[in-house]
């Protein structure tokens, strides 16, 4: 069965929302870049919610001539969405009817792993139904001192147990924290 990953960017005060408005970190560089072109490798989809396509589909429809750009453009991109109608990036699937279905029956099909960008009302939904694999944090060295409930990956009620599979630093100072969802079968 293919797995979902969750890539979210993470501050230390566990604020998610808004990126490109944190303190500069120098850029992830080539070593960022390399490791978000594996995991987009070794991806044969996209999956997100409205507001990560919002902000994702008019930056990324206009990038091309790199890897990562030329990647993310030609996946397949399947949105949840009950108001989304006419997207208009290229390769994009809209889940506007009962999508645990529609995403459970997509991870049943043959075929790679499945990228899950952003970290909102969906991830929250495939993790209460055990849909969510692997955890991938990508840890900023920076308080923030801001955030309301809707900025923090914390939310109430929020639950779930994860092991730590791979930690990897960035010349950056970004730490990267794969974490691999447990499941009944580890004894949770």
């Amino acid at each position: 069965m293919r797995k979902i990953i969750n890539s979210t960017y993470i501050t230390l005060d566990g604020v998610i929302q808004n990126p490109q408005d944190w303190p500069a970190m120098g850029g992830f560089g080539e070593a960022g870049n390399k490791v978000q072109i594996e995991l987009l490798e070794r991806c044969d989809a996209v999956l997100m919610g409205r507001h990560t396509y919002d902000l994702f589909a008019p930056v990324w429809s206009a990038m091309s001539g790199n890897p990562l750009a030329d990647r993310m453009n030609a996946l397949p991109k399947h949105v949840v969405s009950t108001t989304l109608v006419d997207p208009q990036w290229n390769n994009t699937i809209v889940m506007d009817r009962d999508p645990i279905r529609a995403i459970r029956s997509l991870k049943e099909q043959p075929g790679a792993d499945i990228v899950q960008y952003g970290f909102g009302p969906l991830s929250r939904a495939l993790l209460a139904e055990g849909l969510l694999d692997e955890l991938r944090l990508w840890v900023h060295p920076c308080l923030l001192g801001t955030g309301t409930s809707d900025d923090l990956l914390y939310f109430p009620g929020s639950s779930g147990s994860f092991t730590l599979a791979e930690s990897t630093t960035l010349p950056s100072g970004v730490v990267i924290l794969t974490l691999a969802a447990k499941t009944e079968q580890d004894g949770q």
